[in-house]
């Protein structure tokens, strides 16, 4: 990926090596593992933490990162791709997009929808329009799912921003509502529904970028699909315990993800990502 000399966002948080202030974890231990599972790469953990929102402490303002951390500049970079693209799209729809921040932890972080462990993997916040990442998730991701490279590294963010994209649009909150009125095994299709569109959003950002930018380079595609197919539900269990539970997916099969990054990335029109009213996933 090509991402050297592109724009760094200056909505980066660098909250590495702060500890967060005290407040209650989300329902305790059960509740972080529960939230684990709904929120790995990607899932809403308010739904499970449900809790009034907590911040570091005001005395702990959060730096930008040094300039010569290269790790920091990559994730910086890619925002600021993020940016750009649905800035350009937002505004081809005659409206305005509101840049979420993105908050760099390493081990726990307070967030506004509560306290939250590495091991949950990245997470989107919509109670505060954040982005929170350990970029240790990095490392796991291509030692235990061998899902290494730059650009699955960028769809990891991208994937994430595709969540505050369906939260500025509403869609979030709908589903939300629809959740609490449904079966358990209904509120997990809607999940998937909501986690496969925010593949394809990470596939349309990946397009439009790439016509504007050129990013890709040869290969780069391949590390999404294998990224996106690495954290596939059915994977993720099998590997975990030998064998899969459908009606528990949350975030879709990996084939179901590998599908919808690439009907994002092949068309770049949101209007193709309408997982809701797609008849099969």
């Amino acid at each position: 990926m090509r991402w050297e000399f592109g724009r760094r966002s200056t909505n980066i948080e660098d909250r590495r090596g702060m500890r967060p202030s005290r407040g209650v974890v989300g329902g305790g231990l059960g509740a972080l593992l529960l939230a684990l599972l709904v929120a790995l790469l990607g899932g809403d953990p308010s739904m499970v933490l449900n809790q009034s929102p907590v911040y570091d402490s005001p005395a702990q303002v959060a730096p930008a990162p040094p300039q010569d951390d290269q790790a920091a500049a990559f994730v910086s970079t890619v925002l600021g791709y993020t940016e750009d693209t649905w800035s350009q799209i937002f505004r081809e729809k005659g409206s305005k997009y509101v840049e979420p921040k993105l908050v760099l932890f390493s081990g726990v972080v307070n967030s506004g929808c509560g306290t939250a462990q590495a091991s949950m993997g990245p997470f989107y916040c919509p109670l505060d329009q954040k982005v929170y990442l350990d970029m240790s998730f990095y490392n796991d991701m291509q030692r235990r799912l061998g899902a290494g490279g730059d650009f699955a590294y960028a769809y990891v963010i991208a994937h994430e921003v595709g969540h505050h994209v369906q939260n500025l649009l509403g869609i979030s909150d709908q589903v939300q509502s629809m959740q609490r009125r449904v079966s358990k095994t209904q509120a997990n299709q809607l999940s998937v529904r909501l986690e496969l569109q925010a593949d394809c959003f990470a596939g349309v950002w990946a397009n439009r970028t790439h016509q504007a930018q050129q990013i890709l380079e040869k290969g780069d595609v391949e590390e999404a699909l294998n990224a996106a197919a690495a954290i596939g539900d059915d994977r993720l269990q099998k590997q975990a315990q030998g064998y899969a539970v459908p009606d528990s997916f949350t975030h879709g099969t990996s084939a179901q993800r590998v599908r919808w990054f690439t009907q994002g990335i092949k068309t770049g029109d949101v209007n193709q990502c309408n997982t809701f009213e797609a008849t099969t996933l």
